[in-house]
């Protein structure tokens, strides 16, 4: 019995979670309708935000313990616990934004939020992932979840076509993934996160076949991770995926599972082949380069919203990934610092998208086009001026939080020697600039031939957009304490 409670208690909030979305779905099942009930999927979207809200309060109160459990498949410290605060913070934030667009937009099948709910479950057990083959399962997991979300639309052929690339090519990385454990194990006979770290700790190895192999499957894993990641050349599913996603589900792919990759390559790199530096750091390095080269350039012949967020997260990944050069203390650190301003950032970013629905006649729609802000200052001053001072955050300028953001990355890089790629990211944050700026000159300074009616912004979407611009626009009277704060995470990482 207490064998039991052992191996159970460290994923408690998982449990819960899971239990509810069964109850959820007998629920959904039996006051189902064949073309969808309104009212039904208000009052599961209802309790779902409520069973994230007890699932946040019974991660916090949990007692941390440092235990594996699973074979050592699954780990529990205080990085993994800390990680899971953030992410459900962040989760019940976007689903309270979101409800009053699945009303507009008519989302009413209740099995919407019962796959939300399931890619919580997984993303919450990658960030505890701790063997190879586990890491696998967790991953399809939340990918086949994404494949659905992002084809609900059944009605729009581009939601059907966005689930259709996000499939073909998510099985794609998914088989190099596989590919690379089955090299690692082969050679190693191993798959445990903590034993191929204690495998490859100092060891010399003057085989060339053993070396050859386990550089491979090192190389196929990160690839792997990297597309899951979006992170350039790796990128191609991205645009597409979140131009026919639903907008909600655009806003979720944005925010949700970059904390969970970035923890698992965390582990997998800092922790369980921190002897290969060498080789990881040049994969790295060029992943960098492609990144915030093609994320800057690419955004600049955006028309479309998504695929402007879209090219400007690959921008945004190219950071995270720069930090883990130095692959110490600090670097986890400042990564950490910059992953939550950049998840604060979106969450800000989508409130004031999913707020900017028109009326027109006797139909109203959801903004598309970036030049649809036109006005947008004269019909509602305070949402352009929020917008504008999330964009320049967003830019980097002082003294909002996303200057500390990037300083903090940068100072990591110049740390660990890189210093013509640290030139050259300045350099392009600066011509990324100029995108963030002609969005707020659209809404200051264009003209627009008919004059629009905008829906009033919702209660929901405006205390998360006030949140979200307190954080940002506040960070910098209290850079200190959250520089603490992320400092202790990543001590809690390394020991």
């Amino acid at each position: 019995m207490y064998y039991i409670l052992y191996e159970l208690y460290p994923i408690i909030p998982e449990i819960f979670i899971v239990s509810s979305v069964c109850i959820l779905l007998i629920h959904g099942v039996f006051f189902s309708l064949s073309r969808g009930n309104p009212v039904l999927i208000n009052n599961i979207g209802f309790l779902s935000f409520q069973i994230a809200i007890l699932g946040f309060i019974i991660s916090f109160y949990q007692e941390v313990y440092f235990i594996t459990i699973w074979k050592d498949c699954i780990i529990s410290d205080y990085f993994t616990q800390d990680s899971k605060y953030i992410l459900i913070l962040f989760f019940i934030f976007w689903s309270y934004t979101t409800f009053v667009y699945n009303i507009f937009e008519k989302i009413n099948s209740f099995e919407y939020w019962i796959l939300i709910l399931l890619s919580l479950v997984a993303i919450l057990l990658i960030m505890q992932a701790n063997d190879l083959l586990f890491i696998y399962l967790v991953i399809e997991l939340q990918s086949l979840v994404f494949y659905i979300l992002a084809s609900f639309k059944r009605t729009s052929e581009f939601s059907t076509e966005a689930g259709l690339k996000y499939f073909v090519l998510g099985a794609f990385s998914s088989a190099l993934l596989l590919f690379g454990i089955s090299l690692i194990y082969s050679l190693t006979g191993l798959t445990n996160l903590s034993d191929i770290a204690k495998f490859f700790t100092g060891i010399l190895i003057e085989d060339a076949v053993i070396i050859t192999g386990v550089f491979s499957g090192l190389i196929l894993i990160l690839v792997a991770l990297l597309f899951k990641l979006s992170a350039a050349p790796f990128h191609m599913w991205s645009p597409d995926v979140y131009e026919g996603s639903p907008t909600s589900v655009t806003a979720f792919f944005s925010i949700m599972p970059k904390l969970s990759i970035l923890s698992l390559l965390y582990r997998f790199l800092i922790f369980s082949f921190h002897d290969f530096i060498n080789i990881w750091h040049s994969v790295i390095l060029i992943v960098v380069f492609l990144s915030i080269l093609i994320g800057t350039l690419s955004a600049f012949s955006q028309k479309r919203w998504k695929r402007f967020f879209s090219y400007s997260s690959i921008t945004h990944v190219g950071f995270f990934l720069l930090s883990l050069l130095l692959g110490d203390n600090d670097s986890i650190s400042n990564s950490i610092l910059y992953v939550i301003i950049y998840l604060n950032t979106m969450l800000g970013i989508f409130s004031i998208v999913l707020s900017i629905r028109f009326f027109n006649y006797n139909y109203h729609y959801q903004t598309r086009y970036l030049e649809e802000v036109n006005n947008l200052s004269k019909i509602n001053p305070t949402i352009a001026i929020i917008f504008s001072l999330i964009l320049f955050s967003m830019a980097g300028v002082p003294p909002l939080a996303g200057f500390f953001a990037k300083f903090f990355v940068l100072l990591s890089a110049l740390q660990a020697g890189a210093v013509g790629i640290s030139i050259f990211i300045v350099l392009m944050s600066c011509i990324a600039c100029f995108y963030y700026i002609k969005i707020i000159k659209t809404m200051y300074f264009n003209k627009s031939s008919s004059w629009i009616i905008l829906y009033p912004v919702n209660k929901s979407n405006a205390l998360i957009l006030s949140i979200s611009f307190i954080f940002l626009f506040l960070l910098f009277y209290e850079i200190e304490f959250f520089s603490i704060i992320t400092h202790w995470i990543s001590l809690a990482f390394l020991n």
